[in-house]
């Protein structure tokens, strides 16, 4: 089967990599991330670590969304590499440079076209998380000039759902006191993701 068949052919597989028996009806799916970004919100203007700084969080939050759009909810499968867990040198926003291994390729397709994007995760940790960091379209005009991430927890079948609604800003978008992983040039997407967090109020 040609590869874009086959990844067309995920979307079959779709309650299996979501963990149920069907499909989330669109208006339980649209209420549960709202109410998960309200939650975000809250957490943002509360916490004591919150990397909005206290005399911003008036002006800066509840933070800025594209509305959900399931069309950006996708089934994707992992392409690990045959070579194990590369470690590269990822750039970070402050200009360092931080060890990160390579999990493979996440292969999908979206509104019709096959896309693809690195997966990472931290050199120290077990690897049971990827962080999934991209830049696309939308990039320094409607959403965070440095870039987005996604956030996957592994399966033992390495099929997954991307749900772009998801995406965010690192931290160092709302506080540049932050080191944040930049997407590499391998994750700049040729497409718009109009979905997930937008670019922060007031920057």
């Amino acid at each position: 089967m040609p590869r874009r068949l086959a990844l067309l052919a995920l979307a079959c597989l779709f309650p299996l990599a979501a963990g149920t028996c069907s499909r989330p009806p669109v208006d339980d799916y649209t209420e549960a991330l709202l109410a998960a970004r309200a939650a975000k919100d809250e957490n943002l203007r509360t916490a004591s670590d919150s990397p909005i700084p206290a005399d911003k969080r008036r002006t800066e939050l509840p933070l800025s969304y594209f509305p959900p759009d399931p069309a950006y909810r996708v089934p994707a499968v992992l392409r690990p590499d045959p070579r194990g867990a590369q470690v590269v040198e990822m750039l970070t926003s402050t200009g360092r440079q931080r060890a990160t291994r390579v999990i493979g390729i996440l292969e999908f397709v979206l509104k019709g076209q096959p896309l693809k994007l690195q997966a990472f995760a931290e050199e120290s940790t077990t690897g049971e998380s990827m962080l999934v960091p991209f830049t696309d379209q939308t990039t320094g005009h409607q959403t965070y000039g440095g870039g987005r991430y996604v956030d996957l927890d592994r399966t033992p079948t390495d099929i997954y759902v991307i749900d772009f609604n998801t995406a965010y800003n690192p931290y160092c978008a709302y506080n540049p006191t932050y080191d944040c992983p930049l997407p590499p040039k391998e994750n700049r997407l040729p497409v718009e993701i109009r979905a997930g967090e937008r670019t922060p109020k007031g920057r």
